[in-house]
């Protein structure tokens, strides 16, 4: 079993409450436990500071046994930590994991199969960590005097002749997928072997803005 942590604080900047924000008819923090629940393999577990966010999480389907401490739930707060703390407390209750998935509520738009196949292809490469990824234009710039690019601008590639040499990928912060020890001993998300799980584009979103909230509702109702 693969420990899923869906990391949800009752604060937020950019769009307030937007864990609980109705996108598509639903809390945004639905489709994603929904999602996750849908892969059998999962112990789908909500970490959040927040009471409400933890009734409606419960209410999906998820398993909140306790609410996050206040020191894990500031704005500065990194995720790895959370991760830890979670990872503690499971394995006290249940035993230890050997992995896990974490989840972004946050990037709600995910295709009906992602989840189960980015497990499988944890599994089949073998590496120690794996995060979502999609495809970008190569045509990416450095600040700096002079500025620099990502590609030769002598000889500016054309979409259809990149080669996986010189393709570029942007990390969507959508789904992780890591060995526990690799917490343990580098307290990352990302270490060891790390592997890429190329995702679909309209998957990419995240949200962070009122617009991306109208988008990820019109992707997800097209879906």
């Amino acid at each position: 079993m693969t420990l899923c942590v869906i990391p949800a604080r009752g604060g937020s900047k950019g769009v307030p409450r937007k864990n609980l924000l109705d996108v598509g008819g639903k809390p945004l923090i639905v489709w994603t436990i929904e999602q996750a629940l849908a892969v059998p393999e999962l112990d789908v577990l909500v970490s959040t500071d927040d009471e409400e966010i933890a009734e409606v999480s419960r209410a999906a389907g998820a398993r909140v046994p306790w609410l996050r401490p206040a020191q894990l739930a500031q704005d500065t707060t990194p995720t790895e930590p959370v991760v830890r703390h979670t990872l503690e407390q499971v394995t006290a209750e249940r035993g230890r994991p050997e992995a896990v998935m974490l989840l972004q509520a946050t990037s709600p738009v995910r295709h009906d199969d992602t989840l189960a196949r980015a497990l499988a292809e944890f599994a089949a490469t073998g590496v120690d960590s794996m995060v979502g990824v999609v495809e970008q234009p190569p045509f990416v710039w450095q600040a700096g005097d002079p500025p620099t690019a990502a590609y030769d601008v002598a000889a500016r590639p054309r979409r259809q002749d990149l080669t996986d040499a010189t393709r570029r990928y942007r990390e969507t912060g959508s789904l992780y997928v890591t060995r526990t020890e690799v917490y343990e001993r580098h307290d990352n998300r990302l270490g060891g072997r790390i592997g890429l799980f190329v995702m679909a584009e309209d998957e990419g979103i995240d949200i962070d803005t009122e617009l991306d909230v109208a988008l990820a509702a019109r992707l997800l109702a097209a879906r």
